[in-house]
């Protein structure tokens, strides 16, 4: 299989409500999407950059900008190409995770479909449903989170995610508790709002029986991440920190985390995902498969991969009624809480053109 050029994609994706984290609100998903094609087969990449370096370094117009002049055109300068091929066509650049993983995404996804190999079975999955939660964003008061935790467990949904930061903490974990009882399945993520000097505060938390406490020091500070773990009860999961199978294992061995979230885009792609599910399964570790607020494509691709044996944990592989009233794709519809795996050759699913053109700000071809 050879490269014959990749179509940068840029769409505006309205959410139907603001989602609110510790480091931003979002209105709308800004998207960059990756086509590959190869002469007789085209394969889907969403690329997860936020449009600012906030979640982490990497932003939309950089990842646009790392593609066209460099990941791209090592790509299609090779006589040759499969999935394998890609990270080490690609490993001179450094970092650059997400524009990476929509590039090695979109390649797999044209290479599955020549194969006629669903990406589930390609990458082992062994279930053909996951089940699927739901993460809530930080609220203007307790009452409108009650409300809304109220709907999103109505529909079904088998996990509540509250997004946290100092001010906005204990207080909706224990109303979210008293509300709804103990039997719902509920976590806390604070996408890196704490420091260590917040410990007393995180243990106030340790009452409310948490799955666990997600990515709560800044992404570096795994040492903080192993003494914070020491200190409190609820386990500590790691989010930010993770973005290579090594660094899961010297966050496990270090013991900076109980759990690990796994965010294909995140780690460079679907194949270094597998490697961290691989090594966490060794060492005992529940994995679970995060989100960021993707499109029909990169959910397929999510639930595929949440269909493998070690993510024991649901995850934020939610509908696609949680993000947006019209997704680009079939959407993904919540049956009996849980979400169907795609067994279609490649990802699975691929866009409805004409509401991929209603949402297209801008397209770039890039050639041989």
């Amino acid at each position: 299989m050879r490269l014959a050029g990749v179509e940068l994609r840029r769409i505006a994706m309205p959410l139907v409500a603001p989602f609110r984290t510790s480091f931003a609100t979002m209105t709308t998903r800004e998207i960059l999407l990756v086509r590959a094609e190869t002469g007789d087969q085209e394969g889907y990449g969403e690329c997860v950059t936020m449009t600012d370096p906030l979640y982490s370094s990497e932003y939309t117009a950089g990842a646009a900008d790392v593609l066209r002049s460099h990941l791209v055109p090592a790509l299609t300068a090779l006589p040759d190409l499969d999935p394998w091929a890609v990270a080490p066509a690609l490993a001179a650049f450094k970092g650059h995770r997400m524009a990476k993983a929509a590039l090695e995404t979109a390649v797999l996804d044209a290479w599955l479909r020549t194969h006629k190999i669903s990406m589930g079975q390609w990458l082992g999955a062994t279930a053909t449903q996951v089940p699927a939660g739901v993460s809530v964003g930080i609220m203007d008061s307790l009452p409108a989170l009650l409300d809304t935790v109220d709907g999103y467990l109505a529909e079904g949904y088998r996990r509540i995610k509250l997004k946290i930061e100092p001010g906005w903490d204990v207080a909706p974990v224990r109303a979210v508790r008293e509300r709804f009882g103990d039997d719902v399945l509920l976590q806390a993520d604070a996408n890196t709002a704490y420091t260590l000097a917040d410990t007393a505060q995180l243990a106030r938390l340790d009452p409310y029986g948490l799955l666990l406490i997600e990515q709560p020091l800044d992404e570096e500070d795994l040492r903080g991440h192993a003494e914070l773990a020491r200190r409190v009860r609820t386990p500590i999961c790691l989010d930010e920190s993770v973005v290579s199978a090594r660094s899961a294992a010297d966050a496990i061995a270090m013991g900076a985390c109980s759990v690990v979230n796994i965010k294909p885009g995140r780690v460079g792609g679907y194949l270094e995902a597998r490697r961290i599910h691989d090594v966490c399964a060794a060492n005992g570790v529940p994995v679970w498969c995060g989100g960021m607020l993707e499109t029909g494509l990169g959910r397929a691709a999510n639930v595929a991969l949440a269909a493998l044996p070690g993510f024991t944990l649901p995850g934020d592989t939610s509908a696609s009624g949680r993000y947006y009233r019209t997704d680009i794709t079939e959407p993904f519809v919540l049956e009996d809480g849980h979400l169907t795996v795609p067994h279609e050759p490649g990802i699975g699913i691929s866009p409805i053109p004409g509401q991929l053109a209603e949402v297209t700000e801008s397209t770039e071809w890039i050639g041989r």
